[in-house]
């Protein structure tokens, strides 16, 4: 005995068709649906994951994967440096304390482009003057230092000494936000409002793809 089995009209068939179609098509928007957009420069995929072999104010030595499970803020700079990193370092902590509880898994990286003076003694006087729990300040030789600048296209030069013997390094300024895997996804310049920062920065401690 054979088991019977409805036979349906065309019509109510191309009608099931449509909504099986409708219901595809409803799926595939949903997953290219584009994300929020970010406030601050998207560099997913066009800068190299946090990597680099330097000293850190303590004076242990630190590799990219120390800080694996946090968001990084790495930002080149030096102690000697009369306005631009204080100031920036200013607004990191004030991103920073915006963020509340999440704040903790943060952490600024404060990476020595005069590492002939910025010892790690120093270093730790410096940054940690600013946050003792959050930031860490990185030095290293030249060559070491020069290729994490590369790594990241980085660009810094020290000034004409004066008669003193002080002298400045011009460098640049950006600050680069790395996610918990160590993958680079932003970059925040002094034009980014701290809200902006703060805002951005959440969303990279949150992600559950990052």
């Amino acid at each position: 005995m054979h088991a019977s089995f409805p036979v349906w009209p065309v019509s109510r068939v191309l009608r099931w068709r449509r909504f099986i179609a409708l219901v595809f098509f409803w799926a595939l928007a949903a997953c290219s649906r584009p994300t929020e957009p970010w406030h601050l420069t998207d560099v997913s995929g066009h800068l190299p994951d946090l990597d680099f072999s330097l000293t850190d104010d303590t004076g242990a030595h630190v590799t990219g994967r120390s800080f694996a499970g946090r968001a990084t803020l790495v930002y080149f700079g030096y102690t000697h440096c009369p306005d631009v990193c204080p100031e920036t370092m200013a607004r990191l902590m004030q991103v920073l304390q915006q963020l509340g509880p999440d704040a903790d898994a943060a952490r600024i990286v404060f990476v020595s482009v005069d590492p002939a003076r910025d010892t790690p003694t120093l270093l730790h006087a410096y940054v940690r003057a600013f946050d003792d729990r959050h930031a860490v300040g990185l030095t290293g030789a030249d060559r070491a230092i020069e290729a994490v600048a590369q790594r990241y296209r980085v660009a810094y030069q020290m000034e004409k000494r004066d008669p003193d013997g002080a002298y400045e390094v011009t460098h640049s300024s950006a600050v680069y936000i790395f996610d918990r895997d160590g993958h680079a996804r932003l970059l925040a310049t002094d034009r980014d409002s701290i809200d902006a920062i703060a805002a951005d920065l959440r969303r990279v401690i949150h992600a559950k793809d990052a």
